[in-house]
Formats: structure tokens, sequence, C-alpha cells
């Protein structure tokens, strides 16, 4: 028996045509969460920028919360991935070189496109219950990187022999408030000052001794 055959419209694929669907109200979430904010959007000003209906809208979200968690978790992947895929390749074996390369990447991600930081350290902030379940989640998922770099340093003796788990939280936080502020005083705090405070707290954080 021959296989069904996927349904189009207008010669398009339907699952390609909700994959672009879906990616241009991603844009014009990020878009408007960060420059109306994301109380003040309203679900019909996000489907008059991704063009298409209200219908449209809640066939693939069914809250505008629902689209704020996904840009959240793709904002942090995205990230997380770079990082993780930098140091899985990264030639240098040296810890305290890794800890630089780490930082260095996840700015360079975050920071690229100045909306991604405002979407995760402004307008994501205390939304809901669900927001903040996924923001641990991250926590603990940065978190996890970082005692695991930490510990390479124990190893190499540039570090004493500890559980790292509660440095390692308070650097995730120290740096999402570096960011908070990069984000709102980005032409006081430019991204190579955040970059330089970031790695000196991490060495520090790391090294001291217990």
């Amino acid at each position: 028996m021959a296989g069904a055959t996927e349904r189009s419209y207008g010669g398009v694929p339907l699952t390609r045509r909700r994959e672009e669907r879906r990616a241009r109200l991603l844009a014009a979430g990020l878009e408007l969460f960060t420059s109306t904010g994301y109380q003040q959007t309203k679900i019909t000003e996000l489907c008059a920028a991704a063009g298409m209906s209200n219908r449209g809208f809640y066939q693939e979200f069914e809250t505008k919360e629902a689209l704020l968690l996904e840009l959240y978790a793709k904002t942090n992947q995205l990230a997380h991935d770079r990082v993780s895929q930098t140091l899985t390749t990264l030639e240098t074996a040296d810890p305290a070189a890794r800890i630089d390369v780490l930082i260095d990447v996840y700015l360079t991600a975050v920071t690229a496109d100045p909306r991604l930081a405002r979407l995760n350290y402004v307008e994501a902030v205390g939304v809901s219950p669900a927001v903040e379940a996924l923001h641990v989640e991250w926590v603990e998922r940065w978190s996890d990187l970082i005692e695991h770099e930490a510990d390479r340093a124990a190893d190499a003796g540039l570090a004493p022999r500890r559980d790292f788990r509660l440095t390692a939280i308070m650097i995730v936080g120290a740096i999402t408030g570096l960011l908070r502020e990069w984000q709102t005083h980005a032409a006081r705090y430019p991204a190579p000052d955040i970059a330089a405070e970031a790695k000196a707290l991490i060495h520090a954080s790391i090294t001291r001794r217990a």
C-alpha cells in the first residue's frame, strides 16, 4: 500500500507551513516582548506582526505565556549548545583558560542580540510560576556546567578540592545580575567589562580557600 501523502496548501506541505508560522510568531514575540514589553503586548499585536489571524496563533500556542516559555528556553538552549560544543572541542585543557572561553562564548551568545538578554533577564522575571520553574531548571543546568569546570580546576591543583555546588549557583546568579545591568545600561557597562568582571568573579570564587 502506498504511503499517505502529506496534505499541502498552495503547494507547501502543511508541516512546513506550521513551522514557518511558528517561526514568525517566535520572531514577533522576541521583538514585541523586548520593545513594547511582555505584559503590555497583546495577542492581536503578535498576530499582526506575524501576519496571521488570532486563529493561527492559537493553533501554535495556547497562551502568550507559552510563547514566552519557548523563547526563554530557546535562548538558553542556544547559549548552552554553543558553550558545550566549544568546551568539547577546546584544544587546551587549562582550567583557567576553559573558564575564560566559557564566559566569552556565553556572553557573545546572549549579547550579540540585546533582545535576548532583555527577554531572559528583564521581561521573563516574575511572570508566573511556570516561567520561574523554567528559570530554576536552567539555573541547575548552568550550575552543572560551572561545577564541572570547577572540579577540573581542582583536579589540576588550581583550586582546593571541595563541593562547588553553592559556588556554581552563586556564580549563575551573579552573572544574571551583571547581564541585567548591561541590558539596562549598555552604554555605561560595555559587554567586555561584563566579561572581565564575570571571569574575575569565577576565578576568585573557585580558587578561594574554604
